[in-house]
């Protein structure tokens, strides 16, 4: 049985992508941020959630690792855990640019460095990060400055860790959704097709694509996944 780890498992897509992998016959490593959210997440034989600060780098390193000693393998993990904050260069102080990089890159940052590690040695190891659009067009991302940059950082990080796993089999792969159709972003979009949006269905089918073999010839992979918007 593949193992793998899922950061943010109670979200709205992270919910969705949870029920996916543990349907495709994974033990799914789940992470929530406190013990409330744990109910948020149907039970299952091999769902195990664990409460876990992603912003605390100790914290984090110690969920890995004892992971890695009890299953000895992880295969792969997907780091869903993000936050959004409006705002232009106007508006966007100190605040609210840790605020963003806290949520947005160190999250994903935290897990996949010990990760990355273990993966290498094991010789095999797939690492996923969420971006975002507006952290790849200006015009998008003017208004979203401090969210856009702390997704620019991963397509960063998954270039560097491509690099030093050159002749491995270990990738970072960063999957760029649009707008997902949720409840919050069609009150927000009250004008958009819903059907034009990206269905957590959809993008959990990629992200099972990525983590499986049928993605094993991909390499340094950056995923556009936009529907209609």
């Amino acid at each position: 049985m593949k193992n793998i780890i899922i950061t943010g498992a109670n979200g709205n897509l992270g919910t969705v992508v949870t029920k996916k992998f543990l349907d495709s016959g994974y033990r799914v490593l789940a992470t929530v941020i406190h013990e409330d959210a744990v109910k948020d997440l149907a039970s299952h034989p091999n769902l195990h959630v664990n409460i876990v600060n992603l912003t605390n780098e100790s914290e984090t390193a110690s969920f890995v690792q004892k992971s890695v000693s009890k299953y000895k393998q992880i295969d792969a993990a997907l780091m869903l855990v993000g936050g959004f904050a409006a705002g232009d260069i106007h508006e966007t102080g100190a605040a609210e640019l840790t605020k963003q990089y806290s949520l947005n890159f160190e999250t994903a940052y935290f897990i996949a460095r010990p990760l990355f590690q273990h993966m290498i040695e094991k010789g095999h190891g797939r690492l996923v990060f969420i971006g975002a659009r507006p952290a790849l067009h200006a015009s998008d991302g003017k208004n979203l400055l401090a969210y856009a940059l702390g997704k620019s950082l991963l397509f960063k990080l998954a270039e560097f860790l491509n690099e030093e796993a050159r002749g491995k089999n270990v990738t970072a792969t960063v999957v760029v959704p649009s707008t997902l159709d949720t409840a919050a972003n069609r009150k927000y979009m009250p004008l958009t097709n819903p059907q034009d949006l990206v269905r957590p269905e959809q993008l959990a089918e990629v992200l099972d694509f990525i983590v499986s073999e049928k993605s094993s010839g991909l390499r340094e992979p950056v995923l556009k996944v936009y529907n209609n918007v």
